[in-house]
């Protein structure tokens, strides 16, 4: 009897060392994701407000806000890229997107990949709880597969640019600028250097918009997705599973993200094509088919990609209303988009719709989703609101009756949700407010979670024993 109870303490207390150990990976990860991160921003502020890196002065403040941007894939800017920056700062501004866009640990992976250096277990952990992998088993493989699809993605980006590009802007320039926008649209940065209205001179082209929205959808719904259905068309080749189970056989998460994607296209292309289509500042002036494309661009773009092919100033406010819900909302997890993302905002409408009809659990697709993700959702939720309307709110207060609230709403959804669209309001704002939209993008990219989390600090381990009475109280 005493030699089994002393197996049970030697048990859990190894399985207690296990939990520290782990907890332990968890808080450095997210201390590397936050001042990693930091660092890029502050380090390619310095770069780009170097005189090699511009063509007229520039102001330390409009550099950082500018590497921000770039670097959590924003693309809000108080300064025109294509004429303030000399090639070198635009070669910089595209190595802060690239960062931005694939993370600080899948960049760190890639130079050691570079330098042929083994990936140690603790990196390898690290890893793992970076990308939420049930194991570190092949965590390695996956980080090369995401930095080679990335990279083709891109360069087949690169190419559909360069068929309009080269031909308009010479041979060197227009690859230059292909390479830089396939990277940029990629990675939903939605900086462009072509000049001061995005891509509206492209809005008729079908080239430009569709390779865009290819760039901005592939991208936005997650690396995870990706693999997952490309596994499934392998064995779809190999005759190991009907072709018609190619999506029954996907993993819930990617399931969700994919219909939820879908329905969020859908609804804010039909939408913006209904409300929009007799406004002669946006769609008004196109054709029939021209104003489905256009609307359907302006729906996809709200995943977090920052692009615009008409004036965003010139929407009906119940437009730009719409499109403040699709940007927080966002991209799917995984993947190079911000929000809070679309698998989050699903489960919490299929618990809602599940405790309206008197059940317990969240359930999708034939499965349960389990209460740790919901609460996970919910927080996500709460803390973004929170910090929306708090730099809303802020932001209101520095430009007291100097802006529309609706235009400020706008902003900071958009710099929250790492987006880019803009009221034209960016450049007009005060320093005080550009440095609120710089800590809401810099929020919106590391994640609010995350920065909640490092400021909570660690987990006391005496609450994980510690059993309270239970209350209820009066809700709703």
């Amino acid at each position: 009897m005493r030699k089994n109870i002393n197996n049970k303490l030697i048990k859990g207390d190894k399985n207690m060392k296990r939990y520290n150990r782990k907890k332990n990976i968890r808080w450095n990860t997210m201390k590397i994701l936050v001042t990693g991160f930091l660092l890029v921003i502050v380090t390619g502020a310095v770069l780009l407000w170097l005189p090699v890196s511009n063509q007229k002065p520039i102001e330390f403040f409009d550099a950082l806000f500018t590497s921000a941007s770039a670097v959590c894939v924003t693309g809000l800017v108080t300064i025109i890229p294509q004429t303030q920056f000399t090639l070198f700062g635009k070669v910089i501004l595209l190595i802060l997107i690239q960062i931005g866009g694939l993370g600080i640990i899948a960049c760190v992976t890639a130079f050691f990949f570079l330098l042929r250096r083994q990936i140690t277990v603790r990196e390898r952990m690290v890893i793992q709880e970076t990308y939420n992998a049930d194991s570190i088993g092949g965590i390695v493989g996956m980080v090369r597969r995401i930095l080679i699809g990335t990279f083709t993605v891109e360069g087949v980006g690169a190419l559909f640019y360069a068929v309009q590009f080269v031909p308009e802007y010479g041979l060197l320039r227009g690859i230059g600028y292909s390479i830089f926008h396939s990277v940029s649209a990629f990675c939903n940065a939605g900086i462009d250097i072509l000049g001061s209205d995005s891509l509206a001179k492209y809005i008729c082209n079908p080239l430009i918009n569709i390779t865009t929205m290819l760039l901005i959808i592939l991208s936005g719904i997650g690396f995870s997705v990706w693999y997952d259905v490309l596994g499934n068309i392998k064995k779809i080749r190999k005759k190991e599973i009907p072709g018609k189970w190619w999506f029954t056989r996907l993993r819930l998460h990617s399931k969700l993200a994919i219909v939820t994607t879908l329905i969020l296209l859908a609804v804010g292309t039909l939408l913006t094509f209904l409300l929009e289509y007799h406004n002669p500042d946006t769609i008004g002036h196109l054709s029939f088919g021209e104003k489905w494309m256009a609307s359907a661009f302006q729906s996809v773009t709200t995943r977090t990609a920052g692009y615009s092919t008409f004036s965003q100033a010139g929407m009906h406010e119940e437009t730009r209303f719409l499109n403040i819900l699709l940007m927080f909302i966002g991209g799917s997890p995984g993947g190079t988009a911000g929000g809070v993302k679309t698998t989050t905002i699903a489960m919490l409408t299929l618990t809602c719709i599940a405790f309206v009809r008197g059940g317990q659990d969240t359930e999708c697709f034939g499965r349960r989703i389990s209460a740790q993700n919901v609460r996970m959702g919910f927080v996500t939720v709460v803390l973004a609101l929170i910090c929306y309307l708090t730099g809303t709110t802020l932001i209101a207060v520095f430009e007291a009756d100097k802006l529309s609230f609706l235009n400020i709403m706008y902003e900071t959804a958009s710099a929250l949700g790492t987006v880019g669209l803009t009221a034209d309001l960016t450049s007009h704002l005060c320093r005080e407010s550009q440095a609120v939209i710089i800590a809401l993008m810099y929020i919106g990219r590391v994640g609010p979670v995350t920065i909640a989390l490092l400021f909570a600090g660690k987990k006391n381990q005496k609450d994980r024993v510690r059993t309270l009475p239970t209350n209820n109280i009066l809700v709703g």
